[in-house]
């Protein structure tokens, strides 16, 4: 059964107490809203006359992007990610608490954080405080040093479906993505590097290595909208994305955000410093040129108010990132 925001509160509470998460006949759904924007899942929160949760279902495709189609199972691969981090005090703690997890309706029911706000605020504010980089930092950390099981999901469908956007439609001529419709101007920046050969070789390589099976717990998405805050309590969310590979992914990912929001190129090296861990510096490097680019001339766009002679700098400065 799919549920969303127009489903009958009776028709919930049927489901809720068919898979044994409501135990009691008497509690009654109060309010049903919506937490937030959710791209990938129908994301609602539930109040009873007793508590409130969130509950998070997948559909065979991006809910705000219905004709993208995506594996169902994604639900699945994200309760995997929650278990795998589960016994790690030092990471579960930053994660919201799985109540129920129901794979026959592709349900996941998790803790309600509260009044939350998502940090993609950081992009208007262009600043991103160093102690809250550092925790981040500390974060990804955390869930890199989690043991995964050795069946941990490939998640090759979703993989496959982010390779796309993040290492091959930006980069295409004619994709059918008119970047003008953001930006007067920006598509005429994007040309260089679309026919930029020896750039898109080096993408490619990339391409592959992310699609490579790695050793490393991986959340997959680690930028402002799946990072939280409550208050001084910073929390992550949504990690359907999470796969086994190489911890320069999440790093290069968070690195790219934190320039973009700053337009500062020293928080690679912050970043560096900050994770207690070795990593490749040339592949944390690459890793967030692509993403820099992929964000300003993909058709993942970002909630940012930059200038073009702004994106024009962070994409040469992306270009150097991949290239060097």
């Amino acid at each position: 059964m799919f549920i969303n925001l127009q489903t009958p509160r009776e028709d919930i509470k049927n489901l809720l107490l068919k898979i044994n998460f409501f135990n009691d006949a008497n509690e009654t759904i109060t309010h049903v809203t919506r937490p937030g924007e959710g791209n990938m899942n129908v994301v609602l929160r539930i109040e009873t006359n007793l508590r409130s949760f969130i509950l998070k279902q997948s559909r065979p495709f991006v809910q705000k992007y219905k004709d993208i189609q995506a594996p169902i199972e994604r639900i699945d691969v994200e309760f995997q990610f929650y278990s795998s981090i589960e016994n790690n005090i030092l990471v579960n703690k930053h994660f919201p608490k799985v109540l129920k997890y129901n794979s026959e309706n592709h349900l996941l029911i998790l803790e309600d954080l509260g009044k939350c706000e998502d940090m993609t605020s950081l992009y208007d504010a262009h600043k991103i405080d160093l102690n809250q980089l550092r925790v981040l930092v500390n974060i990804a950390a955390n869930i890199h040093n989690s043991k995964a099981p050795e069946n941990y999901p490939e998640n090759k469908e979703l993989r496959l479906l982010n390779h796309q956007h993040i290492f091959k439609l930006p980069f295409i001529e004619n994709n059918g993505f008119c970047l003008d419709d953001i930006q007067l101007g920006l598509e005429a920046l994007s040309i260089p590097y679309k026919k930029d050969t020896l750039l898109k070789d080096r993408i490619k390589e990339i391409g592959h290595q992310y699609l490579s099976k790695g050793t490393t717990l991986l959340h997959g998405d680690y930028y402002p909208a799946s990072w939280m805050t409550n208050k001084d309590s910073l929390y992550i969310i949504d990690p359907e994305f999470s796969f086994l590979g190489f911890p320069e992914f999440d790093l290069g990912v968070l690195a790219a955000h934190s320039i973009i929001i700053t337009k500062d190129e020293t928080y690679i090296s912050r970043i560096k410093d900050y994770y207690p861990n070795e990593i490749d510096k040339n592949l944390l490097a690459q890793i967030t040129g692509v993403e820099i680019m992929r964000r300003l001339i993909g058709l993942a766009q970002l909630p940012i108010s930059t200038s073009i002679k702004e994106k024009e700098a962070l994409l040469q400065l992306a270009h150097h990132l991949i290239m060097n």
